[in-house]
């Protein structure tokens, strides 16, 4: 059991860099810091893109419009390390 909730927290700590890749890649393109006619670069927003968006998406429609605000990515943060603390205590509730 101790592995299994070890892969749960590396996969959710994997999902949390993504996330944050995503968001300053965001903010590097909206800024014009990289040109996203570079292949590459295309390359790494789009694998960003389709890997958080899917996530992302329901938890925008639920959210009012704040502008050019987009908090989706730190709620989503938050929800991921509630559910990681929770496993690790159901864990140890399980154990005992």
């Amino acid at each position: 059991m101790n592995a299994l909730l070890w892969l749960f927290n590396t996969i959710i700590q994997l999902y949390i860099y993504v996330l944050v890749a995503s968001a300053v890649l965001s903010w590097l393109v909206a800024f014009n810091v990289v040109n996203v006619r570079n292949p590459i670069v295309s390359q790494i927003g789009e694998f960003l893109y389709r890997v958080t968006e899917p996530v992302l998406r329901p938890i925008r429609n639920l959210l009012p419009n704040l502008g050019g605000v987009d908090i989706s990515p730190i709620i989503l943060i938050l929800l991921l390390l509630f559910a990681q603390r929770l496993a690790g205590e159901f864990y140890g509730w399980v154990a005992f």
